[in-house]
């Protein structure tokens, strides 16, 4: 059983060192080592929860890895209910987009590399998944940092390929900065009370004992380290203000933007907080952070995605809406939800990013306005479209119905005002995806389209998994995913809530699509009318341009100040100073070099006489 789980970390990694050194020449066995590799571990992940099954208590193994003085650092596993779903999620999502960029990327220059580092960014999360530890954990985390950054920029001849990879390596940086400093203020803490460990089952345990205690100053502490630490997930999760690294990383290959999005760099931080819940549940003020900033970038993010134009880019703002309210469901003390909404939410959402990459792949462009009767003209891709469509709208019986309706539930429990915002969050999904699907999927007023051409050259390496994820955001919301992850207590609520969420979803999916397959005229009048509203939105609120002022402005200002010191003080006072200075002093001196004896013979005199002056004095 142990065995089983260190093998479903290895073999990814396997493929990962395997295909540079055997396949480089080879891009079709690159792509089958890699797709097999992952297979296999889904296949493994499976049997180790038919083996398993749920466990009531933790399964932990681990080997001495680091020796510290007062603590031992292991390399380790912890296999919980969280564990296996997460194992489930990445490698069985993953596996399909795998096998999807066998076409996608058949004719790419780059393709055993592309898949090389697939498979390493596969492993880097599923060891995120299986640490034990906070020290093995972060070292995974700045792996899946250092992964996204090779395969944003994959295409690192495009400036903004290789602009968008640096972003996200970067400001992903910041939030992991903070993970850290949360990571060694928190063992300080704990090894000044002589219990110094990284342990995750250690810690929670003491942090039991401390919860029950009352410790006012342990509760400081930890408040502190808690924030810090979810620096962290605001980074990988995109939350704001750390959220602006996820849109630019479109510009990497359609399936790199489905595996982030769906079941990899941007779940870990949602993972993250799930699997540390035992942490920031001891400060009712973390939670409340938590909870506001997964709200208000939720709604935040959705608002955006409104007036976005690139497909890729629509589906990067939904993602971070999403991120936000699964944050939100979180900060609401209901892991639970968040990690329910979590698994519908990759399966929906996997789906959606692969459907526009088959899109994109045909039409060659990505911007929804030059598209048009794709339902029509690629069937299987429109069709499954739709059910992510639905299922990301949260219309039932779709998947994203049930886990949607569980965060509005606790939300309308937990906090009115959280509960608005998410349900106008939810309203403004339905818009955007209304509006994409209308747009890029609909023939144009008349029922006529372009083309009547239907998929012809479109494999089933890429068709498949788009039906296998279809059937899982139809039917995703009837698994027992809630039951990976146990809850003290339950939120229910009136019906009059789930009646909102749908209605929400419901009549803005459909009422945007008549409007604007029918009243294309009207929604030009509308956008005409919030022209100021349309160009705030299309700007993103103007955040770069605020990061750009002030970071790097500020940067470069900064710098010319520094050439400036450094001109002035270093250059011409200390260098030049010192030159000038010891040229002015050998002037003076070169005078006493007169060449007459005489002259010589009373400098030496007189400098005996005050030597012998000073002495005098000295002994008096």
């Amino acid at each position: 059983m142990i065995l089983m789980a260190w093998a479903i970390l290895w073999i990814p990694f396997l493929a990962a060192v395997a295909i540079p050194v055997f396949f480089l020449e080879r891009p079709k066995a690159a792509g089958w080592t890699a797709t097999g590799a992952l297979f296999t571990s889904f296949a493994l992940s499976i049997a180790l929860l038919a083996q398993l099954g749920i466990p009531a208590k933790p399964v932990e193994s681990s080997v001495p890895w680091i020796l510290l003085p007062g603590v031992t650092v292991e390399f380790g596993i912890l296999i919980n209910g969280l564990t296996l779903l997460m194992l489930l999620i990445v490698t069985g999502v993953g596996s399909l987009i795998f096998l999807y960029s066998q076409e996608y990327m058949a004719h790419d220059k780059g393709t055993p590399r592309y898949f090389a580092c697939l498979s390493f960014f596969a492993f880097s999360m599923i060891g995120i998944v299986l640490a034990n530890n906070f020290v093995e954990m972060f070292i995974f985390w700045e792996l899946v940092g250092l992964s996204s950054y090779l395969l944003i920029g994959h295409w690192f001849e495009k400036p903004e390929a290789s602009e968008a990879g640096k972003k996200a390596f970067l400001t992903t940086r910041v939030g992991d900065a903070g993970f850290l400093l949360g990571i060694l203020l928190l063992f300080g803490w704990l090894q000044a009370g002589g219990e110094g460990t990284f342990n995750f089952l250690a810690i929670e345990n003491l942090l039991d004992g401390i919860r029950r205690a009352g410790n006012g100053e342990a509760a400081f502490l930890l408040t502190v380290a808690g924030l810090l630490i979810f620096l962290g997930v605001m980074g990988k999760s995109g939350q704001f203000p750390l959220h602006v690294w996820l849109p630019d990383a479109m510009e990497g290959p359609t399936p790199v933007s489905a595996l982030i999005h769906a079941a990899t760099m941007v779940a870990a931080g949602v993972f993250l907080l799930a699997r540390l819940f035992f942490l920031f549940s001891v400060s009712p003020f973390v939670l409340a952070v938590v909870a506001a900033i997964g709200t208000f970038t939720a709604f935040f993010s959705a608002s955006i995605a409104l007036v976005q134009t690139d497909i890729k880019r629509i589906l990067a703002y939904s993602t971070l809406s999403q991120l936000g309210t699964m944050v939100a469901a979180l900060g609401l003390a209901n892991p639970q939800a968040g990690i329910f909404h979590l698994g519908t939410h990759a399966f929906f959402k996997a789906l959606l990013f692969l459907g526009a990459g088959s899109v994109i792949h045909k039409l060659h462009t990505q911007d929804i306005r030059q598209m048009s009767g794709i339902l029509r003209k690629m069937p299987v891709t429109g069709w499954t479209f739709l059910a992510g469509t639905l299922a990301l709208v949260g219309i039932f019986p779709f998947a994203g119905f049930w886990s949607k309706e569980e965060i509005l539930m606790t939300a309308w429990h937990q906090n009115l005002l959280i509960f608005s915002f998410l349900l106008l969050t939810v309203l403004f999904t339905a818009v955007y995806m209304g509006r994409l699907f209308a747009v890029a999927f609909l023939p144009p007023e008349g029922g006529k389209t372009e083309s009547k051409k239907k998929e012809g050259d479109l494999s089933w390496l890429m068709k498949g998994p788009l039906v296998v994820l279809g059937i899982f955001s139809l039917l995703g919301g009837i698994l027992p995913l809630k039951q990976f992850v146990p809850l003290e207590h339950d939120f229910h609520g009136p019906f009059f809530v789930t009646l909102l969420g749908l209605l929400a979803g419901t009549a803005g999916f459909l009422v945007t699509v008549y409007l604007y397959h029918f009243q294309p005229k009207r929604i030009r009048q509308m956008a005409a009318s919030l022209g100021p509203v349309t160009k705030v939105l299309e700007k993103k609120y103007y955040v770069d341009e605020v990061y750009n002022a002030l970071i790097r402005h500020g940067q470069d200002r900064f710098a010319r100040f520094c050439d400036l010191f450094e001109q002035i003080v270093v250059v011409e006072f200390y260098v030049n100073g010192t030159a000038r200075a010891t040229r002015w002093a050998g002037d003076r001196l070169r005078k006493l070099q007169t060449g007459r004896v005489q002259f010589y013979v009373l400098l030496f005199s007189a400098g005996v006489t005050l030597l012998a002056y000073g002495m005098i004095l000295w002994n008096r």
